[in-house]
């Protein structure tokens, strides 16, 4: 028989072979090779956590870190919640980007909601910019309203990594952006995409879709208050309709039954 081939062990990756140690190390391996057997793969005995002869438990100290603060209560003021949307304080603010504030009169009578800025909406400094923004300003033209008479925000104040809404982010955000309608108090609200349906709403666009719902304002939930009262209709953000322009027929009906009665 010829020599061993040990080209195999010559060849291990320095930057593997530390990984695996670390591993190790993490995994409570501290020999390699002991002077007894060992099956490091048994389930520990109670033995093992057994306090020692003489010594009473002592109770771990509980990391105020570890526990999240109470979120604050929000601004009662829009030109207050506004400062504070841009603020460090905002659920979004440890995102990389360029957080976007709301535009339009503080008391429209419409407002509009979408989900978060589109790629482009930063450097163009508003929301719904580029392509969409223009099939939007046509949307808003077909019912008689433009940019300066609604006030449109986004549920995200800046886009997220991946452009779309952090789950784990999305009760909060929910709050806010109904805080948000709140202090606007608009007789309809349009809210354009899943993630700004979900937010308001609590369900998909596509089922709450064809719905006059009636959102107290006040109190952010759904039912019929009277004067407290925001007519919310749910449709396809613009960027879909560019997707899929057969659904334009769809978004025209939404946009009829936004503005249907409003002025009663």
């Amino acid at each position: 028989m010829g020599e061993p081939n040990m080209g195999a062990y010559q060849t291990i990756d320095p930057a593997l072979a530390a990984s695996a140690l670390e591993w190790w190390h993490d995994a409570g391996v501290d020999l390699i090779v002991g002077d007894d057997p060992f099956d490091w793969l048994a389930a520990p005995s109670d033995e093992a956590f057994a306090p020692m002869p003489g010594l009473a438990p002592v109770a771990l100290p509980v990391s105020s870190a570890a526990i999240a603060p109470a979120p604050a209560a929000l601004p009662d003021t829009l030109e207050a919640f506004a400062t504070w949307r841009m603020g460090p304080e905002a659920p979004e603010q440890g995102w990389t980007g360029i957080s976007l504030a709301a535009s339009g009169p503080a008391d429209a009578a419409v407002m509009i909601l979408v989900d978060c800025p589109d790629r482009d909406d930063g450097q163009a400094g508003q929301l719904l910019s580029g392509a969409p923004g223009r099939l939007f300003d046509r949307m808003l033209a077909a019912i008689g309203l433009s940019r300066d008479t609604v006030h449109i925000a986004a549920v995200c104040a800046r886009r997220p990594a991946a452009g779309r809404m952090p789950r784990e982010l999305e009760t909060r955000l929910g709050e806010v952006s109904r805080h948000h309608v709140g202090l606007v108090a608009p007789k309809r609200l349009l809210l354009l995409g899943n993630a700004a349906s979900r937010a308001i709403l609590g369900t998909e666009m596509g089922q709450a879709r064809g719905i006059l719902h009636r959102l107290n304002h006040r109190t952010g939930t759904e039912g019929s208050t009277g004067e407290q009262d925001t007519g919310v209709v749910a449709s396809f953000h613009p960027r879909f309709l560019l997707e899929k322009p057969v659904a334009k027929a769809e978004a025209w009906r939404d946009l009829q039954l936004l503005m249907k009665d409003i002025g009663a």
